[in-house]
């Protein structure tokens, strides 16, 4: 039986909801908003980018960010090799500028001006094929955005989280080399927490706030609050050497020929 609290909520009619297994992310779950808002920062960010340029959306999950790029974007295809995710997307979102496309990304190939990929490339067995392939196609001029998220701030050993789906999890410095491999050019960027999670981190880390509404009895009530109540104003990106990227929460690759 399925977690109702775990599946997409409101549905347009005839659109199947997907529901949450720890491979993607999804809209429409409350207990998911954090990280959605989390992904959703980095696709307006690149969106600003990618103005009136053919994209394609490796690897696009729900579908939900190949529709914020096409609001922007010449045209976008969102790939994926879930028949049941690339059913949902097409059936969502509609787009004139937008369509799906249902392959690995290991395979699907089409002329454009930039790829995204974003916290997928952890996800494949082997990650350099796929970079050989996106750069195949990419013309001279293009450019790849590439994300994965830090295991120095998602793993609590700064080794190995416990999500079964990730192949590989990087340090900043392993995924720019990994990159570079592949990428004349790679710019890192590190996404952050800002105003209410920010303020959320200061109070965890300095004020023992975990403690706090433990004992006052109220953690339930301010999460079920306070999660909702994110949006993507509430992460930052900064670009950063590898270096200086140890307490980023996902690291973003701009990568050029």
């Amino acid at each position: 039986m399925r977690d109702e609290s775990h599946q997409q909520q409101y549905q347009p009619p005839g659109v199947p909801p997907l529901t949450l297994s720890g491979e993607r992310t999804l809209p429409d779950v409350p207990a998911e908003n954090y990280w959605l808002r989390r992904h959703l920062a980095v696709y307006e960010w690149v969106r600003t980018r990618v103005g009136g340029l053919d994209v394609i959306d490796m690897a696009t999950g729900e579908g939900y960010g190949a529709d914020e790029l096409a609001r922007t974007a010449a045209s976008v295809v969102g790939v994926d090799a879930s028949a049941e995710a690339f059913e949902h997307a097409r059936l969502r979102y509609t787009a004139p500028n937008l369509r799906f496309a249902h392959a690995r990304v290991e395979e699907f190939a089409e002329p454009c001006d930039a790829i995204v990929c974003l916290q997928a490339i952890e996800h494949l067995s082997d990650p350099n094929a796929a970079l050989k392939h996106f750069r195949s196609f990419l013309g001279p001029n293009g450019v790849a955005y590439i994300s994965t998220p830090n295991v120095l701030t998602l793993a609590p050993d700064g080794v190995r989280s416990d999500n079964p789906w990730h192949m590989h999890e990087y340090r900043p410095e392993e995924f720019e080399a990994l990159l570079l491999a592949h990428f004349g050019s790679v710019d890192l960027f590190g996404l952050f927490h800002a105003r209410k999670l920010a303020a959320h981190q200061f109070a965890l880390e300095n004020l023992s706030w975990d403690r706090v509404h433990e004992k006052l009895g109220m953690t339930k009530q301010f999460y079920d609050r306070f999660l909702p109540s994110l949006t993507t104003e509430d992460f930052v990106l900064h670009r950063m050497d590898s270096s200086f990227l140890g307490k980023a929460l996902d690291v973003v690759a701009v990568c050029r020929p």
